[in-house]
């Protein structure tokens, strides 16, 4: 599957869970973006300039934090977010 579909796909799966994607311009100190918690409700906040591989890392990386595995995935996307989960088992992520 092609990485605009897998980000399409898991845009779709954000907002299914209430949580808010949007695509700003972000300062170059600040990374290609992340999840945050803006009046109470999540948001993923990634940066527009980002590459679409660039996009879908900080968003899969964000959404690993939710229950997203219970939601109806594509395998590809499953696989991509166990990986994604796995790494911050990893690394002590929380």
């Amino acid at each position: 599957m092609k990485v605009d579909a897998l980000l399409s796909e898991l845009e779709q799966v954000a907002k299914g869970l209430s949580i808010r994607v949007s695509y700003e311009p972000l300062g170059g100190e600040l990374g290609a973006g992340g999840l945050c918690k803006v009046k109470g409700e999540w948001r993923v906040i990634v940066d527009k300039r980002a590459t679409p591989a660039e996009r879908l890392s900080v968003l899969a990386q964000s959404m690993a934090r939710f229950p997203v595995m219970e939601q109806q995935l594509s395998p590809e996307l499953r696989e991509l977010l166990q990986r994604t989960q796995g790494l911050r088992a990893k690394s002590g992520g929380p």
